[in-house]
C-alpha cells in the first residue's frame, strides 16, 4: 500500500515536473519568437523609399551631440519614461551633404521647435552644410512656432524663415554665471585645499571664492565677446542685415517690443529677422504648393533626415579601405566604461584595435570634452602617438569643447582642426582636497590613531591636511603642468616657454587658438575628414564609428528608442520642455554626478570649467 502511494506521489510529481518543463519551454520559445520578431521588425525592414522631388525634412528633436548614448534608467524614470532625445551631428551632416547632389531631393525644410540645445560650433557646422545645399541651387525653408537663440541661429540660414503669428524670436546674447560656495563651506567648517598651476585655471574657484576672480572675469568676457561676434555676424550675413541691427534688436528688445505694441512676432518681422508669419496649416499648404503633394494628397512630398540617411547608406557600395572616427565625448576618467564618458582604458583599446585593423587606414579623433583625468588623458594620447608611429595618420577634430584634457589628447594627432567657436586650450592642471575635521568636531566626533610614517594618514579628509603633504601635492601639480607644457610644445613644435604664454589655464576660441599656433586649421568635421583622407591617400573609403562595447540589451534598447523617436516624429509628439528651474537643478545634479566619477589615480585633473553656449 505504501509502495503504491509512493508510486502515485512520484507519478504526480513527474507530471508536475513535465508540466513545468513544458510551460518553461513554451515561455522560452515564445520569448525567442518575440525577439526574432523584434529583430526582423527593426533590423530587416525594407529600406525607406525616397520620393522623386521630395523635400528633406530636418526636424532635430532634443540635443545635438557627437555620439548618442542611452539614458540612465533613473533619468528616464524622472522624465516620466520619455527620452530627452539626442541628434547625432555627423548623421545630420551626412544626410544634408548627400541630399545636395541627389536629384530626387528638391528642397530642404527645417523645423526647429523640438531642438532643445546644441553647442554653437555644432550649429555652425549644420549651417555650413545647409549653405552648401543652397549653393547646389536648391531652396531652404524654415519655420518655428517660436525661436530661442539656438533655434534661430540654425533657422536663420534658410532662404525663407517663417514664424507663428503668436511666436517670438528671443536672442539674448551670451552669459556665464556660476555659483560660489566659500561662505557656505565656511559655515559648515569644510576646508577645500586647492593645488593648481595657472591663474586662469578657474575650476576650483567656486570652492575657494565668493565671486569670480578678475582673471576669470577678463578671460570669460573676451571669450564670450568672441563667440557672440561669430554668432551675430553669421545671422547678420544670412539675413542681409548689419551687425549693428542685430545688436540693436538684442540690446534694445524691450523698446523693439514696445514699438510693436507688445506683439513679439510683429517685432521680429519688423526687424527683418523673419520673412513671413504663418500658422501651421498655412505652412503645410505653402510646402504642398512649393514641393508638391504626397501620394495621398494630404501633405507635402517629404522624407525625414533619418529615413533618408538609411536609404542612402543601404544603396552605397562598400569600400575596402576605411577611416575610423573615434568620438571622445564627455569627461575623461580612468578605467573601462561604456559610451557616455571618455574612459582611458576603453579608448586606448578602441584606438589600438583601429591601429591593428588592416582595413583601417587612418584615425580621426572627434573630441567634445572639457577634460578630466590627467592619467587617462596621457593614456589616450600615447595610443594615438603609437598609431602614428605605426604609419597610420591621426587627425584631431574639435567639436564644441576640446579643452584641458580634451586638448591633451588632441596633442597626439598629426594635425588639429577646430571649429571657429570651439572652446579649447585651458592648458593647466589642478587638484582638490576637502577637509572635514571641523564639522566632525562640531558633532562631537574625534579622530585619533597611529601611523608608521608622516604621510600614512596625511590624505585622510577627517584630519587636518599636513603641511608637508600639501607641499608634496603642489610639487606634483607643478610637475604635471611642466609635463603638459612639454607635451604640447613637442606636438606643436613650440618651446615650452611659448606654450606657457598662451596656457596658464586660459580658454580660447578655435579661431583664436589657430592664430596662437594651438591648432592647425579652422574647419568642421567634414573638412577634418577630408584632411584625414588626404593624409592616408584615400579617394574611395568607408567611414566607420567604433564605440565602447554595449551589451545586446543596450543595442536593442538603442534601436527601439530610435524607432520610437521616429514614430513620435511622424505623429507630431513634441519633445519634453524643461523649465529654467528644472534645467538649473538638472545641471547641478549632472555636475555632482560627474564629480563622483572623477577617479584619477593621483587626483590630478586637467579639466576646463567651460561649456559651449
Amino acid at each position: 500500500m505504501i509502495r503504491k502511494l509512493f508510486r502515485f506521489v512520484l507519478g504526480v510529481l513527474r507530471f508536475i515536473g513535465r508540466s513545468i518543463e513544458f510551460f518553461a519551454r513554451g515561455v522560452i520559445y515564445l520569448l525567442v519568437a518575440l525577439m526574432l520578431g523584434v529583430f526582423v521588425a527593426i533590423f530587416m525592414h525594407p529600406a525607406p523609399q525616397v520620393p522623386q522631388g521630395a523635400a528633406l525634412v530636418l526636424r532635430p528633436t532634443g540635443t545635438i551631440v557627437e555620439q548618442a548614448v542611452l539614458d540612465e534608467p533613473f533619468a528616464l524614470l524622472r522624465a516620466g519614461g520619455v527620452s530627452a532625445g539626442r541628434v547625432v551631428l555627423s548623421e545630420q551632416l551626412e544626410a544634408i551633404r548627400a541630399a545636395a547632389s541627389d536629384e530626387r531631393i528638391a528642397a530642404l525644410v527645417i523645423e526647429t521647435d523640438r531642438l532643445q540645445g546644441a553647442g554653437l560650433s555644432k550649429l555652425s557646422e549644420l549651417r555650413d552644410a545647409i549653405a552648401a545645399f543652397k549653393a547646389a541651387g536648391k531652396p531652404v525653408l524654415a519655420r518655428g512656432d517660436h525661436y530661442d537663440q539656438a533655434q534661430y541661429y540654425l533657422a536663420s540660414t534658410a532662404d525663407e524663415v517663417h514664424l507663428a503669428p503668436d511666436g517670438f524670436v528671443l536672442m539674448r546674447g551670451l552669459a556665464r554665471y556660476g555659483m560660489y560656495f566659500k561662505d557656505a563651506l565656511d559655515r559648515l567648517g569644510i576646508k577645500v585645499h586647492v593645488f593648481r598651476v595657472g591663474e586662469y585655471k578657474s575650476f576650483a574657484e567656486p570652492f575657494t571664492r565668493n565671486d569670480m576672480s578678475e582673471e576669470d572675469r577678463a578671460s570669460s568676457r573676451d571669450l564670450l565677446e568672441g563667440l557672440w561676434t561669430q554668432l551675430r555676424d553669421a545671422v547678420a550675413t544670412s539675413r542681409k542685415l548689419t551687425p549693428d541691427a542685430v545688436d540693436a534688436y538684442v540690446n534694445g528688445y524691450r523698446d523693439v517690443l514696445a514699438a510693436a505694441g507688445g506683439d513679439a512676432a510683429q517685432a521680429a518681422l519688423g526687424a527683418r529677422l523673419v520673412d513671413r508669419l504663418s500658422t501651421r496649416d498655412q505652412w503645410r499648404a505653402l510646402l504642398m504648393e512649393r514641393v508638391g503633394r504626397d501620394s495621398a494628397g494630404k501633405d507635402f512630398r517629404q522624407i525625414d533626415a533619418d529615413a533618408y540617411l538609411e536609404a542612402v547608406r543601404r544603396a552605397r557600395p562598400a569600400a575596402s579601405d576605411r577611416i575610423a572616427v573615434i568620438v571622445a565625448q564627455g569627461t575623461i576618467i580612468d578605467g573601462e566604461e561604456p559610451a557616455g564618458v571618455v574612459a582611458g582604458d576603453t579608448y586606448a583599446r578602441l584606438i589600438r584595435e583601429a591601429r591593428e585593423d588592416e582595413t583601417v587606414k587612418a584615425v580621426l579623433l572627434r573630441i567634445d570634452s572639457p577634460g578630466g583625468s590627467a592619467f587617462a588623458s596621457e593614456l589616450i594620447r600615447r595610443e594615438l602617438e603609437l598609431t602614428r608611429q605605426a604609419g597610420k595618420p591621426v587627425v584631431a577634430s574639435m567639436s564644441s569643447v576640446a579643452a584641458s584634457g580634451g586638448y591633451w589628447i588632441a596633442a597626439g594627432a598629426d594635425e588639429i582642426w577646430a571649429a571657429p567657436a570651439t572652446l579649447t586650450g585651458s592648458i593647466g592642471i589642478f587638484a582638490l582636497f576637502p577637509e572635514v575635521d571641523e564639522p566632525l568636531r562640531r558633532l562631537g566626533i574625534s579622530v585619533d590613531g597611529v601611523a608608521t610614517s608622516p604621510l600614512a594618514a596625511s590624505f585622510d579628509p577627517r584630519r587636518p591636511l599636513d603641511p608637508a603633504a600639501a607641499e608634496a601635492m603642489q610639487l606634483g601639480i607643478d610637475h604635471g603642468y611642466r609635463r603638459f607644457l612639454d607635451t604640447v610644445a613637442k606636438a606643436r613644435r613650440m618651446s615650452a616657454a611659448d606654450v606657457d604664454k598662451v596656457a596658464r589655464g586660459r580658454v580660447w576660441t578655435g579661431q583664436a587658438a589657430a592664430g596662437l599656433g594651438l591648432v592647425d586649421h579652422v574647419g568642421g568635421l567634414d573638412a577634418a575628414l577630408a584632411a584625414t583622407a588626404r593624409r592616408a591617400g584615400l579617394t574611395d573609403y568607408e567611414v566607420v564609428w567604433p564605440e565602447a562595447i554595449e551589451s545586446i540589451e543596450q543595442r536593442l534598447m538603442r534601436r527601439l528608442i530610435g524607432l520610437a523617436g521616429r514614430v513620435d516624429a511622424l505623429h507630431g509628439v513634441a519633445a519634453v520642455a524643461v523649465s529654467p528651474l528644472g534645467g538649473a537643478l538638472a545641471d547641478m545634479e549632472r555636475n555632482a554626478r560627474e564629480l563622483m566619477r572623477w577617479n584619477d589615480p593621483q587626483h590630478r585633473y586637467v579639466h576646463c570649467l567651460c561649456e559651449s553656449p
